[in-house]
């Protein structure tokens, strides 16, 4: 089942290109779960540092059957800051389904002992 995927932008210009990089990942991530129910990524500017310089925000909620997951990272490079917050929500995603199917299995061997 694929899951709706909201794209926002706050205080940036929407972009197409964008847009089909972050549909890509989010169907990606369905590889590793069967139990995604919907995502929303939030891409925005949310610092006003004067020494480092403009930053971009990109922050993926992913809710699932049971608890969501929440990523966000911030670069100076808005493309970097998408492909690293999908980085680490597909680390997060990968151990939350290792844990539940290692709980299954777990579950499993003792009804049989």
């Amino acid at each position: 089942m694929k899951a709706n995927a909201d794209v926002v932008y706050k205080d940036l210009d929407s972009s197409a290109a964008l847009n089909e990089i972050i549909y890509k990942k989010i169907d990606k991530l369905h590889r590793y779960s069967d139990s995604i129910l919907h995502s929303r990524v939030t891409l925005d500017t949310p610092h006003k540092h004067k020494h480092k310089g403009k930053l971009f925000r990109a922050s993926i909620e992913l809710g699932l059957k049971g608890s969501p997951i929440t990523v966000s990272h911030d670069d100076p490079s808005v493309h970097v800051a998408v492909r690293d917050a999908f980085a680490a929500l597909e680390r997060k995603l990968k151990e939350s389904t290792a844990k539940k199917k290692a709980s299954v299995h777990q579950a499993a061997t003792q009804l049989n002992h």
